[in-house]
């Protein structure tokens, strides 16, 4: 509780950039201020600070995780620019502006940056309540008002998702577990405005959260359900394909991931649309609002190169939430568990030729891509009658937790490679599962290829 408050307390200080008159403050402090051990990164010799204070342990843990992030990637103008607020908020001015100053030379197309250095210069000698409201400001930007709102709303998107990480975030529940041969994935959090990147730790073990990124989504904002509804759609995708920049118009930037979009849960939803694609911003632009899409997860084209690095087209899944579940390990860890314990019954009863026990394992709404619960039955109690055996192997197994659909059973995805042999039929098959959780049970909803 404690933690949520001083988040709170945290971002409301940060979008108001100060609740005193700094001006007040600068005739008799010259000198910035020591946030950490490291050096900081950008600033002239000048600038550096002779005087170390401290600061509260919660922000002491942002700025060590952003100091991270810029000595694995110098070109992280996000964590510059949160940085640069950070430092403003615990009273290093002379830092913040010179933080600034440098973000806004190495990224001129940083709107934002511009937007609030201008802000810290103007805090120099009057009071600045908030982003973007300094007098200056609106005697230069006047017709840009609309501007100045969408810049405002980028800068609390971006540091509400950030400073979310404090909050307690563990697991995020949809990643029970990757294949071996999966790297990484993706989760998309609509509501934070953000993208996590986790890397598969190994079998039984929590992923771990490796880098992240503020993204903007659809103009309209739930679930899609309809081609031209502007909305980004909430749901288990896979990235089928790569489009460099010179195959696609402006508006895509540095790039393009296209995912499967609808899935098979759409087309069962008879959810319409298509073209859903993890892509780069306009080149005329640094990055855009947070809700400024068509319906596709949009990165700044720095990002998106940087992100390239975690995607492999055919296997990285990207999760979309509206609101991620996060869970303990000891969660994630029971459910991981009682899922792969299904899936395994699943396959011995299966490769036990236990008809009923199979079938029972199948919801009354199991559909397939040529059948229902009652013609799959037929069907299955047809094959089994000519088996004298049947030898069935899982392997590359990934499970994924749908995400959460108000007043719909728990459902996961199941992706594997099966390999079958019979008496009179040997074969590999790419296949996926959704499993549905019902009555404390978990069934087999839906069964075809990858």
């Amino acid at each position: 509780m404690l933690k949520r408050i001083t988040i709170t307390v945290l971002i409301i200080g940060l979008l108001g950039l100060t609740g005193v008159k700094v001006g007040a403050l600068w005739p008799q402090q010259q000198t910035a201020i020591v946030v950490s051990q490291t050096r900081l990164p950008f600033l002239t010799d000048d600038a550096r600070v002779s005087e170390q204070r401290k600061v509260d342990p919660q922000v002491q843990i942002l700025f060590d995780r952003l100091d991270s992030r810029l000595s694995r990637n110098p070109d992280d103008y996000e964590a510059s620019l949160l940085r640069g607020l950070l430092l403003f908020q615990v009273g290093g001015l002379v830092d913040a502006i010179a933080e600034l100053r440098v973000l806004t030379l190495r990224a001129p197309k940083f709107q934002l940056a511009h937007l609030i250095l201008g802000d810290l210069l103007m805090a120099r000698f009057n009071q600045v309540d908030s982003i973007g409201t300094n007098g200056l400001l609106k005697k230069v930007s006047s017709g840009q008002e609309q501007r100045i709102e969408q810049l405002q709303s980028e800068v609390r998107a971006r540091l509400q998702g950030y400073l979310f990480l404090l909050d307690g975030v563990e697991v995020p529940r949809a990643l029970l577990s990757l294949s071996v041969d999966t790297d990484y994935a993706l989760i998309v959090d609509k509501t934070k405005n953000r993208l996590y990147v986790y890397h598969n730790s190994g079998p039984g073990l929590s992923p771990e959260l490796v880098d992240d990124f503020y993204v903007v989504l659809g103009k309209q904002t739930g679930d899609k359900f309809r081609e031209g509804d502007l909305k980004t759609p909430s749901g288990i995708y896979f990235v089928t394909s790569y489009l460099p920049d010179e195959k696609l118009p402006p508006l895509y930037g540095s790039g393009a991931f296209p995912v499967n979009y609808p899935n098979e849960y759409d087309h069962r939803l008879k959810k319409t649309g298509k073209g859903i694609w993890l892509h780069g911003t306009d080149k005329s632009l640094y990055s855009r609002p947070p809700l400024d899409s068509e319906g596709c997860v949009v990165l700044t084209n720095e990002e998106f190169t940087r992100i390239a690095q975690y995607v492999e087209i055919g296997r990285t899944p990207i999760v979309i939430s509206e609101s991620v579940d996060w869970v303990s390990r000891r969660e994630w860890l029971d459910q991981n568990i009682e899922v792969q314990a299904a899936l395994e019954t699943w396959r011995q009863n299966w490769e036990q030729s236990d008809l009923n026990s199979y079938l029972d394992m199948y919801s009354e709404d199991f559909w397939s891509k040529k059948y229902d619960r009652n013609s799959w039955a037929a069907y299955k109690k047809q094959v089994f009658a000519g088996k004298k055996f049947q030898k069935i192997d899982l392997s590359d197994i990934s499970i994924l937790s749908y995400p959460t659909v108000e007043n719909h059973q728990p459902m996961v995805v199941a992706n594997f490679i099966q390999h079958y042999r019979s008496n009179n039929f040997n074969g590999r098959l790419h296949k996926r599962l959704y499993m549905v959780k019902e009555q404390g049970d978990w069934r087999v909803l839906y069964e075809g290829r990858q």
